[in-house]
């Protein structure tokens, strides 16, 4: 499993954002590649799909389904903070981990 975290320079939610990716991991006993990449360019942010920072992407796939579907890559995301929703609707910075283990478990399953 590869997972990526895209993230802009000026964010202040990717070390926050990390932090939950490796709790979720640790959790889960998942051993994966993370890769952490800078995006700061719009060509960048329209050629990985960037919709903000921090964004997670499992095996390619946003961790948000619904915003993934839905949203091309905005190519002034590279300068923007992405918001997450959260189970009890209210937003956040920070993926919820609840995402972040959805998305680990999609990319487990589809792999079986």
């Amino acid at each position: 499993m590869k997972i990526t975290l895209l993230h802009n320079e000026s964010c202040p939610s990717t070390s926050d954002a990390l932090e939950r990716l490796n709790r979720v991991l640790e959790r889960l006993g998942e051993d994966a590649e993370v890769e952490v990449i800078l995006v700061s360019t719009e060509a960048e942010a329209r050629e990985r799909g960037f919709l903000g920072s921090p964004t997670i992407l499992v095996n390619g796939a946003d961790i948000e389904v619904d915003s993934a579907a839905g949203s091309d890559a905005n190519p002034a995301a590279f300068q923007a903070c992405r918001i997450y929703r959260r189970p009890d609707g209210r937003v956040s910075p920070l993926p919820p981990e609840e995402l972040i283990e959805q998305a680990i478990q999609r990319s487990r399953d589809a792999g079986s």
